[in-house]
């Protein structure tokens, strides 16, 4: 989601603009910011602030060493929401892409023995297994597995391009770490609602969960930095909609949990307090994860 970088502008460049306008980020020119960074002076908005010993500096100064005073882990340019700007800032979602789209290749070549062993369903007699297989037999595994089985080629396809639409510029925003857990804990919370709400004879498959987690953590994302939400709110409503046809046989279970999983984790994500960043943000995801624990137990007791 970041702009590349322009030309860069020395202190004698600024006095070429309007004196009269707020300066805008020299990296972000749609964002306004009365912070300059205290080597080159260019102005840098809120993403684009690295601390330094006095004030702060700008990306490209920390990167050309320019001397904070702070450890190196500490003048590492930081995104939004406190991770480590990467080099590559897809990295994470071509991964999670590539793995989706080699267990269907697998699922593909072994049928239904692979899916039933994998996919999400709370307590049944699987005749292609023999037995009766679920996650009441304490097979638990399968809130996490069933996150990366698709049904067919229509299923997998709208999925893995709502992650790379939806995920590469969350990716960019939060950085790897922060990206990938509220990646698995919105699946891991719509997969728990699943368990708990669905009838327990009905299977469930899906990337889904995570990805409606990753549309709620954006629009957190786009509400902080007051991006018009209207072609988001859109999307989701249409996604919304075929959740609750019946003739599509969506778990909604699965969408809804997400959703609700990324909103909490992503404002967690964008609004936790600088100085205690880490402590809330992976608080609120041990909270979530919590929530998701209790609710599996509480299933598995109706069920068992």
């Amino acid at each position: 989601m970041d702009q590349a970088p322009g030309s860069p502008q020395g202190p004698q460049d600024q006095g070429s603009q309007d004196t009269g306008k707020t300066p805008t980020c020299y990296r972000h020119p749609d964002r306004e910011t009365g912070v300059r960074c205290s080597r080159c002076e260019r102005p840098i908005c809120p993403e684009c602030m690295v601390s330094a010993a006095v004030g702060f500096q700008c990306p490209e100064c920390v990167r050309g060493g320019s001397g904070t005073g702070h450890p190196p882990s500490a003048s590492r340019p930081r995104t939004l929401a406190g991770g480590t700007v990467a080099a590559d800032p897809r990295l994470l979602t071509k991964v999670l892409i590539g793995i989706n789209l080699a267990l269907f290749l697998v699922k593909q070549a072994l049928g239904d023995r692979f899916t039933d062993s994998f996919d999400l369903i709370g307590r049944a007699y699987v005749p292609v297994l023999g037995s009766v297989e679920g996650i009441a037999e304490g097979q638990w595994y399968r809130l996490l597995t069933s996150m990366f089985l698709h049904g067919n080629y229509v299923h997998i396809l709208f999925n893995m391009l709502s992650l790379w639409w939806i995920g590469g510029p969350l990716e960019a925003v939060l950085g790897r770490a922060r990206y990938l857990a509220l990646y698995f804990v919105s699946g891991l919370a719509g997969s728990a609602l699943t368990y708990l709400l669905a009838a327990p004879n009905q299977p469930s498959l899906g990337a889904s969960g995570a990805i409606f987690g990753l549309f709620g953590a954006t629009g957190v994302l786009m509400r902080r930095r007051n991006y018009d939400l209207r072609p988001l709110i859109a999307l989701l409503v249409i996604n919304l909609i075929f959740t609750f046809t019946p003739a599509f046989g969506i778990s909604w279970q699965a969408h809804i949990g997400g959703l609700v999983g990324g909103v909490v984790v992503g404002y967690a994500m964008v609004h936790a307090p600088r100085e205690r960043r880490n402590l809330v943000q992976y608080g609120v995801c041990a909270l979530v994860l919590a929530l998701v624990v209790v609710a599996t137990l509480v299933r598995t007791a109706q069920l068992t």
